[in-house]
């Protein structure tokens, strides 16, 4: 019987779609786009190019707000480039630094 329960569980999950992240170019995008696209998905991963290194891609996940990160984490200013900023303002999780008692320093940023 355990087996059974087992399989079927198997099965639920594997039968289940994935929750993929959207991936976008934000060289390609307005910093508005940008930031609408996370604001409605709560989620997204921009990437952009190395300014230091030709050819490299760089990328991470920008949230809407800290309910988007894990639990030791927090959302925090960031800047990624667009067709119109080369510095357009977005939140990415960060730890929080332990050692410098950030529990009561944790900013609620809100974009």
């Amino acid at each position: 019987m355990k087996k059974l329960v087992l399989l079927a569980v198997a099965a639920t999950v594997a039968s289940s779609p994935a929750l993929a992240i959207s991936r976008y170019n934000s060289p390609s995008m307005t910093c508005e786009a940008a930031r609408a696209a996370i604001l409605s998905q709560g989620a997204v991963i921009l990437r952009y190019p190395s300014k230091r290194v030709a050819g490299m891609t760089l990328y991470d996940r920008y949230v809407h707000d800290n309910s988007q990160c894990d639990q030791q984490d927090y959302a925090e200013r960031a800047y990624v480039p667009t067709r119109d900023n080369p510095r357009c303002p977005v939140l990415a999780c960060k730890p929080i630094d332990d050692n410098e008692n950030s529990m009561f320093r944790r900013p609620w940023i809100r974009f």
